[in-house]
C-alpha cells in the first residue's frame, strides 16, 4: 500500500555542497530499490536550530517527499541513523491529512454552491408584499 510520507533531515553545516547532493542521490537511489519514488527534493540551506544538536548549533534542512510503503521508510531510516553527517531526521505520514483537507474543500466548495443559488429566491421573497399577521390576545 502506497503513502505519503515527508521526510526532513538536518546535515552538519560544515558539509560541502557535492557531499549533500551525494548523500541525496545515495537516498533516492534506495527508495525504487524497495519499490517506492521520489516525489520531491528540496534543499531548504542553512538554518539555525532551536537548541543545540551534537555540539551544532547550524545545520542544513533537506526536505524528501517519497510515495511507497513502510519498507521504505524503515530502510531510509536505517541509512539516516548510521550516516554521520546527519545530526537529525523526522519522518511525517502526510497521506491521511492531505485525505483530511480535500474532504474540507470539498464541503467548503458544496457550501458555495448552496449558498450562490438560494440568492434569486431570496430576492423574489424580498419584492414580495408582506402580508400582517394578527396578533394574539395577551391573558393576564
Amino acid at each position: 500500500m502506497n503513502r505519503t510520507y515527508e521526510l526532513m533531515f538536518i546535515v552538519r553545516p560544515d558539509m560541502t555542497e557535492e557531499d549533500l547532493d551525494k548523500l541525496i542521490s545515495n537516498l533516492q537511489s534506495i527508495v525504487p530499490a524497495s519499490g517506492g519514488s521520489v516525489q520531491k527534493v528540496d534543499k531548504m540551506g542553512k538554518r539555525r536550530l532551536a537548541y543545540t544538536v551534537k555540539r551544532f548549533h547550524e545545520g542544513i534542512y533537506v526536505l524528501m517527499v517519497v510515495e511507497g510503503g513502510g519498507a521504505v521508510i524503515h530502510e531510509l531510516e536505517r541509512r539516516l541513523r548510521v550516516t554521520e553527517q546527519v545530526i537529525k531526521f523526522l519522518t511525517v505520514r502526510t497521506d491521511e491529512e492531505q485525505k483530511r483537507l480535500d474532504k474540507i474543500k470539498k464541503l467548503r466548495d458544496a457550501k458555495k454552491k448552496v449558498s450562490a443559488q438560494p440568492a434569486a429566491p431570496a430576492a423574489v421573497a424580498a419584492e414580495a408584499p408582506a402580508v400582517a399577521v394578527p396578533e394574539a390576545p395577551a391573558t393576564a
